[in-house]
């Protein structure tokens, strides 16, 4: 469309420190002073925290010492949820083209509306207006021709502000600004980029492609290249459908050893197998991803024949997974944070059974008879769970931790600040 590629009309809106501010929303003696959601590990910072260098991700042992007067708080998750719900409502009364994605960002393109409801700056304008009337929150809000631009504009803008990038000047915006801005640069890749000293948008912008390709590989380095020079034809997706489902569990600092890991993947892949049972999208990839002490993280998968979403299958699968990645990392002796993820999701298709060979990972198969009795005991699982709720039945200390248990569409924004 000519109109999308000579006017800004892309937004990307993003609720502040929207845990925070929720809680200072809710608790007014909160405000203005350094708060923190979590208490092991920090979910999440205020910008009062975030002066002090507290960041989500973070033990909650460091975060006092950073900052001795920080207040915990537990966290009203019913309310980030109705609240974030409310602020994205906001952008559904401006246009149908809203993509969400996360419970406290979304984008918006407005290049159909700007007939009724103003030029995109204007439109944004009354967003954020009305999300602080309406909602009590602040919500900054990037507008460009890209939606990588937008997103970086929404950072640029915070805390509480706009940024309007203009066709005409956005390589002098984007070349100024720093590299772990971009979408997909994170620690890592921007510890790799700095080595070959690239610590700009613009310098990477200026990096030959073949010394990109060797240190990031194909794929990213050609993608960071055409994102460096804002070549993004990425479309908004405004029905998404999950491709994978995945949950991550921050440890703050633990010892490496079995009686860690071992329950704490059951807890994950009870969350991650009961959501995939319950879209009857069982998958064929299962990932997981181990993050050391030093918040260097390692992460391995394995393709299976048939897909599974059984809760021990699935938690066996990553046990080995891990146990695999701490073998060939013997000098880590010290786990930060655990995750697992299931891709290459399928419709529920017909079931091939499997004859009972005697073969070592029967149990770990769908169609044999253990397999299958495994996935009867987690329907029956589902089933007790949807009448009783979530903490009536679990196994055994999957059970137990359920309650304490923050829910996983929340626990993406402690990442989000690392």
């Amino acid at each position: 469309m000519v109109g999308m590629e000579t006017t800004a009309t892309i937004l990307h809106a993003d609720l502040d420190a929207f845990y925070a501010s929720v809680e200072q929303l809710l608790d007014p003696s909160l405000r203005g002073k350094p708060i923190a959601v979590g208490g092991g590990v920090v979910l999440a910072a205020s910008y009062e925290a975030r002066a002090f260098g507290v960041r989500g991700g973070m033990p909650g042992r460091k975060a006092r010492e950073l900052c001795p007067q920080l207040i915990f708080v537990g966290g009203n998750f019913g309310d980030y949820q109705r609240l974030g719900d409310a602020a994205i409502k906001v952008l559904d009364d401006f246009t149908p083209l809203v993509e969400r994605i996360s419970i406290d960002e979304a984008f918006a393109d407005v290049a159909g509306c700007t007939h009724l409801f103003g030029s995109p700056q204007e439109i944004a304008q009354t967003i954020r207006r009305r999300v602080r009337a309406e909602l009590g929150l602040p919500i900054s809000i990037g507008v460009a021709r890209t939606k990588h631009l937008a997103k970086i504009a929404s950072q640029v803008a915070k805390p509480d502000g706009l940024v309007v990038v203009e066709p005409g000047s956005e390589i002098a915006f984007l070349h100024d600004l720093p590299v772990g801005l971009m979408w997909g640069v994170g620690p890592a890749t921007r510890a790799r980029l700095a080595e070959i000293g690239v610590e700009t948008i613009g310098q990477l912008a200026r990096t030959h492609s073949g010394a990109l390709t060797r240190l990031l590989g194909p794929a990213a380095g050609e993608k960071l290249a055409a994102l460096s020079w804002n070549r993004d034809p990425r479309k908004l997706e405004t029905k998404r459908r999950a491709r994978s489902a995945g949950a991550q569990s921050a440890l703050g600092r633990k010892p490496a050893t079995a009686d860690i890991y071992v329950p704490t993947l059951l807890h994950l892949a009870d969350r991650v197998a009961s959501r995939l049972r319950a879209k009857a999208r069982p998958g064929r990839t299962v990932t997981v991803r181990v993050r050391f002490a030093d918040l260097s993280a390692v992460t391995r998968s394995i393709t299976l024949d048939q897909p599974i979403s059984a809760t021990t299958m699935l938690a066996e699968i990553a046990g080995d997974l891990v146990r695999g990645v701490l073998a060939d990392h013997r000098q880590e002796k010290t786990i930060s944070l655990l995750a697992i993820s299931v891709s290459h999701l399928e419709e529920s298709a017909e079931l091939q059974l499997e004859l009972p060979l005697g073969l070592a990972d029967e149990k770990r198969r769908p169609g044999t008879r253990k397999g299958l009795a495994r996935f009867g005991a987690d329907r029956a699982i589902d089933k007790i769970r949807e009448r009783f709720g979530k903490q009536a039945v679990g196994y055994g200390t999957v059970a137990l931790e359920a309650a304490r248990s923050v829910p996983d569409e929340f626990r993406e924004l402690a990442e989000k600040e690392l």
